[in-house]
């Protein structure tokens, strides 16, 4: 499978960006390496109010399988998180990786 990664922006509730920080830092990130993606970097837009990060993920299904794995896994049950607790609107865009510092 050819690698996929997508660029997410998540608008979150006024007074909470630093509580969604904390959390996606604390429990999301762990679980999604553990399951093999990986994460790009994150970024906090605190004048819009968002968050912005890269996922990734070249193992041998597809993102979309591997994605509805993490969210059925026993452990994304136990951290007893609802993003719309936290998320206002959510815009998923899979890109391309043209460059990386590396090249």
């Amino acid at each position: 499978m050819p690698r996929t990664t997508q660029l997410r922006t998540y608008t979150v509730r006024d007074g909470l960006l630093d509580e969604w920080v904390e959390r996606w830092r604390t429990e999301i990130v762990p679980l999604r390496l553990e399951l093999g993606f990986t994460i790009g970097g994150a970024w906090a837009d605190r004048e819009r109010n968002q968050f912005i990060w890269l996922i990734s993920y070249d193992g041998p299904e597809t993102f979309a399988e591997r994605n509805a794995l993490y969210w059925s896994s026993p452990a994304r049950e136990r951290m007893n998180l609802d993003p719309e607790d936290y998320l206002l609107h959510t815009d998923d865009r899979t890109v391309e990786v043209l460059a990386t510092t590396a090249d």
